[in-house]
């Protein structure tokens, strides 16, 4: 009977001293085993893992792939146009016993601490060495990899990779965005400017060279028209020559009819004669032409 109950709490402490030996590993965790503080064995792979009860515990560290938010960021590029920046980085724990070895008992905490130093001294790196317009730019993609490369280099002394960097506000800070707008103003309307004096310098070339096309073009129109006139006037004079040849009646005819129509255009100078004159006579001022210009004058 003492045997039983003696046998009961060994049972007890024999139990929990063999599930204490006994710890899990998830799928989503890396577990380091410490002795004393020191790393005696690591495990990566889930499933079920034994320990030395009170000597040795079990440190476990996330396995899956974390985020990491930077504070907002001053820095200055080549331009010497203050910005301010921040990022978003993911990274994951890939060496477990170096990330213990780096962070000692601070985890997780102290590790993104860490990290967000490093981030922060390639950001200002990076920025530094390109134009604030680069910075600006939609695309960013080779700036958040040089960012991502740095990094990464530096982060792996602490077991840690840097999977991706990036860019989440590239703004100019307060204090600056007034004097950024005015000065953005003043080189859009520098550049308003010149665009219209060239525009104006070209509106005046195209008018000169219209101009003088309208001198050329006219001066050939009028000298066209001379020499046309001048032919008309040529075959005029020989057709009435020749008709005067045919028939001087017909001739002398056509010549008193041109003579009244030209004298009693509308608006013309008022015509002053005797009323005995030959314009009030036809049949006498058509004898005064078929007897020529001597005759005529007598009459």
């Amino acid at each position: 009977m003492m045997r039983a109950q003696l046998l009961i709490p060994v049972g007890v402490i024999a139990l929990g001293v063999a599930l204490s030996s006994i710890y899990t590993v998830d799928e989503r965790e890396k577990a380091l085993v410490l002795q004393f503080g020191e790393v005696v064995s690591s495990r990566t792979e889930p499933g079920i893992g034994f320990k030395i009860p009170l000597f040795q515990n079990v440190v476990k560290y996330d396995d899956r792939i974390l985020a990491l938010s930077t504070q907002p960021l001053e820095v200055t590029p080549l331009d010497d146009r203050r910005l301010v920046v921040d990022a978003f980085a993911r990274w994951r724990i890939v060496d477990a016993v170096k990330f213990r070895e780096a962070v000692g008992g601070g985890g997780e905490g102290f590790a993104k601490n860490r990290l967000d130093g490093i981030l922060n001294n390639a950001i200002r790196e990076v920025m530094g060495s390109v134009p604030s317009t680069a910075v600006l730019s939609d695309d960013r993609t080779a700036l958040m990899n040089q960012i991502r490369n740095i990094a990464r280099r530096e982060a792996n002394a602490l077991g840690i990779d840097v999977i991706d960097v990036r860019l989440t506000r590239t703004d100019l800070p307060d204090q600056n965005l007034q004097s950024t707008y005015e000065r953005m103003r003043a080189e859009r309307q520098r550049e308003a400017a010149d665009e219209r004096a060239r525009g104006g310098e070209a509106a005046q070339r195209v008018r000169a060279s219209a101009d003088r096309q309208v001198v050329e073009l006219t001066s050939e129109a009028r000298k066209q028209a001379e020499i046309v006139r001048g032919q008309a006037d040529a075959e005029r004079n020989a057709i009435y020559a020749e008709a005067y040849g045919k028939d001087e009646s017909f001739f002398a005819f056509t010549r008193a009819l041109q003579f009244y129509a030209d004298s009693l255009k509308a608006n013309s100078t008022s015509l002053v004669t005797e009323p005995d004159s030959l314009y009030f006579d036809y049949q006498r001022f058509v004898r005064s032409l078929e007897a020529g210009p001597e005759t005529g004058s007598e009459n």
